[in-house]
């Protein structure tokens, strides 16, 4: 379920419910609701606060750390750019500005149609074909803002 109308507590309960005997249940439940609904809804956090014993600035701060999780939708298709030290030796930090420039985004951010989130990354395991990105789960060596911008079938 990932469509933009927000999950009701009860469902958000019942995924919660799914995970709450593992050991460490907080990231657990955090990827099932992610998985769920495509991100951290944030009705959920007082939810998962009261469940696990904890307040909601905890619950937020390991959502907030974890670069994986997500507080909103995420676009059509998102691009992770690498901005590990062997990327960046090799354009990565270019890279990300260009791309970024080419969007018309700051990091982290979505396009205003909802086709294109883009997001640095420390390292996609792609170092000797730097610089690396990821485009909707594939993975893409020596990358430039064409062959980006190519995958995503966007114009330039």
């Amino acid at each position: 379920m990932t469509d933009s109308i927000a999950p009701q507590p009860e469902e958000i309960r019942a995924v919660i419910a799914t995970e709450r005997h593992r050991e460490g249940p907080l990231l657990p439940i955090l990827h099932a609701l992610q998985a769920a609904y495509g991100y951290i809804p944030e009705t959920a956090l007082p939810i998962i606060a009261e469940t696990l014993g904890l307040t909601r600035a905890e619950v937020h701060g390991v959502i907030s750390f974890y670069h994986d999780f997500r507080s909103a939708p995420a676009a059509r298709h998102t691009v992770k750019i690498c901005r590990a030290e062997a990327c960046q030796s090799v354009g990565a930090n270019a890279l990300t500005e260009a791309v970024l420039d080419r969007f018309g985004l700051d990091a982290h951010g979505t396009t205003p149609d909802g086709q294109v989130t883009i997001e640095p990354v420390y390292c996609l395991g792609l170092c000797a074909c730097g610089p690396a990105a990821m485009i909707d789960g594939k993975v893409l060596g020596r990358a430039d803002t064409a062959r980006i911008t190519a995958a995503l079938e966007v114009p330039a």
